[in-house]
């Protein structure tokens, strides 16, 4: 959730953490704060809010100057957000400074073992506690050179109970960070004369396209002209350099006043790249590189879970209709932080799909970890190459949506269930999916690009339709079939960044419970496209209008009638019923983002909200 980024080499380290941690800053953004090492004395400077109403003022009055440094974004966990919360830590001889992102779990027994042996805490946080404990640790050992922090810090880290990456200074090693994972991801960045470590590729992109990401219990050793990786668990660690596949430019904002408006904007083109190379007309079917199953162990498949939160999740009931009705395969939908926890049966040949765009979302990687403890294959659909579900999963698909900085997933939500058609396709095929029906799925899907920028340019029409209800204090979404999960992500997207109740359902549901909330000041969004289910959706929408709640119809082009039953009508381009869920998304989530901005919310940087959850 939190940001980490350090350097240390020749140049200035404060201009490139500052840099660095406002590219960060979607990850967290409760407070900021580095550490620089300048001639054996520590330099700390931190504050509570955003980086440029804090940190960078901040820093304006009371500069750091060196070569050597660590920087954090912090979203509170353990302790209220304030400045003595704030990251970096120091242990109580002030030599050590810690930055961390995680949760240890058995901090306050650490806390209690250190207050008896004399230490005194100034916030009450966790990683504080870490700090002392490291720097205990290190105070222990006679000789002091580079490997007696590296051990102070492994010591430590088989002492805790949780997940954490770290960055760790000392002011004896004027050239030396030692970073840490277990469960939040950290990578080493590598240049000329310089290194850096950093949560999120983000925050270095602009440096080097060149990085090692570490894995779980792994500690690295890092100086200006060289790096060693040492594992707490084995002793010996498997490094492999990995180049970044996007670029400074694709993680800048642009022309767009926020990220996720950018985000929505790309969609046409992420789309694209997630059917590029993968539609194969000849053999009427999809086709992918990563699976690494053999077509016979395709075949042999009798059910798939998929586990997932959030909105991935809900890209996931999308999945699930997908795949029963192409590919007649029995799907079974699972929140990611329920099946770790429950004994879900997986009879012999089930797989697990496990949906990510980070790739590091802590309850998605304990259940893919956990299929496998228990035999069986696990897949994966990520954004991030080189992530850790990525590289645990036995195989899996790119989604090669470029870095979704927004808090508020837009482009990578539509990019799965455009994976997950192909895949239902690729499945599909190998049963009794015709090739007909295929052929007409895979024309359906290449024609998206073309109908989301229809979409898209009608986005005057959103915003004014968001200035009429931005006040509303309820929403509600409703759909069917196929639109039935969109409902309840568009219902997500309006509560993420505006912060107005709302609530999606099935559509048939409101009659059983629900319709009693309705009244003239709750509007209604309708998913009421021509479909198999448009004339039920209709007799449901009726029961609103009967109660005088105002509706916003999302309906199919061609569709007159529509008009005499809602107060407001945006029209979707024709397609076929089970691309709907893909172009229903993008005017919802340009209706939030309009509302959110209409109510003066802060669009990227929701309250409470951070973009990528690693910790339970």
């Amino acid at each position: 959730m939190c940001g980490i980024i350090g350097y240390v080499g020749k140049k200035a380290a404060s201009p490139i953490l500052l840099e660095g941690l406002r590219r960060l800053e979607y990850r967290g953004y409760d407070s900021a704060g580095m550490a620089i090492l300048r001639e054996a004395n520590l330099l700390v400077r931190k504050k509570q809010g955003k980086i440029d109403e804090g940190l960078a003022r901040v820093l304006k009055a009371q500069p750091a100057n060196g070569n050597l440094g660590i920087g954090h974004t912090r979203w509170a966990t353990h302790g209220v957000p304030c400045d003595e919360n704030s990251h970096p830590h120091l242990d109580a001889a002030g030599k050590i400074a810690v930055v961390h992102n995680g949760v240890i779990e058995n901090y306050d027994g650490l806390k209690q073992r250190l207050a008896k042996a004399g230490h005194k805490f100034k916030s009450t946080t966790d990683t504080e506690v870490l700090a002392h404990l490291i720097g205990e640790n290190y105070a222990t050992r006679a000789e002091k050179n580079s490997d007696s922090l590296t051990l102070a810090v492994s010591d430590a880290l088989r002492e805790v109970i949780g997940t954490y990456g770290l960055a760790v200074i000392c002011t004896d090693f004027p050239n030396l960070i030692v970073g840490a994972r277990r469960g939040s991801p950290l990578i080493i960045g590598i240049g000329k004369d310089e290194h850096f470590v950093a949560s999120d590729a983000n925050a270095i992109v602009a440096h080097t396209k060149k990085v090692v990401y570490l894995n779980d219990y792994d500690v690295a050793t890092i100086t200006p002209d060289r790096f060693d990786v040492t594992n707490l668990g084995t002793e010996t660690a498997s490094v492999q350099i990995s180049n970044l596949e996007f670029s400074q430019e694709d993680a800048a904002r642009g022309k767009h006043a926020h990220f996720m408006l950018k985000e929505i904007y790309e969609q046409p083109q992420t789309v694209l790249n997630a059917l590029r190379g993968r539609l194969d007309f000849e053999g009427a079917t999809a086709k992918f590189g990563g699976l690494n199953m053999t077509a016979a162990e395709l075949r042999g498949i009798d059910r798939i879970v998929i586990a997932a939160s959030g909105t991935s999740w809900h890209a996931a009931l999308v999945g699930e209709y997908l795949i029963e009705e192409l590919a007649q395969l029995p799907v079974e939908v699972e929140f990611a932080h329920e099946f770790c926890y429950r004994n879900c049966p997986l009879e012999k040949n089930t797989v697990l799909l496990v949906l990510s765009q980070s790739g590091e979302t802590a309850d998605t990687l304990a259940a893919l970890r956990e299929a496998k403890r228990r035999g069986h294959r696990a897949l994966a659909i990520v954004n991030v190459v080189g992530s850790t579900i990525a590289r645990e999963a036995d195989g899996g698909i790119y989604m090669h949506a470029g870095p979704e900085i927004g808090v508020a997933s837009t482009k990578a939500f539509v990019s799965t269930i455009t994976i997950l058609t192909l895949l239902a396709v690729h499945l599909g095929r190998m049963r009794q999916l015709s090739a007909k029906r295929a052929l007409e799925v895979l024309r359906g899907l290449e024609a998206l690009p073309k109908q989301l920028e229809k979409i898209l340019a009608q986005n005057d029409s959103l915003k004014k339709l968001a200035k009429k209800y931005a006040k509303a204090e309820d929403f509600f979404f409703l759909g069917r079939g196929y639109t039935f999960p969109i409902a309840l992500e568009g219902a997500l997207k309006l509560k993420e960044i505006s912060y107005i109740h709302a609530e999606g359902y099935s559509a048939a549901e409101m009659k059983h419970g629900p319709i009693a909330l309705i009244d003239a000041k709750t509007p209604t969004v309708f998913l009421v496209p021509q479909d198999a289910m448009y004339e039920k959706t209709l007799a449901n929408l009726a029961m609103i209008r009967a109660r005088k709640g105002p509706i916003i119809a999302m309906a199919t082009e061609g569709d007159k009638g529509i008009k005499r039953v809602a107060e407001d009508v945006f029209y979707l381009p024709k397609t076929l019923e089970l691309l709907n869920p893909i172009l229903a998304s993008v005017p919802l989530q340009l209706l939030a983002y309009h509302i959110a901005v209409a109510r003066g919310c802060d669009v990227d940087k929701p309250r409470n909200l951070a973009k990528s959850v690693t910790v339970e």
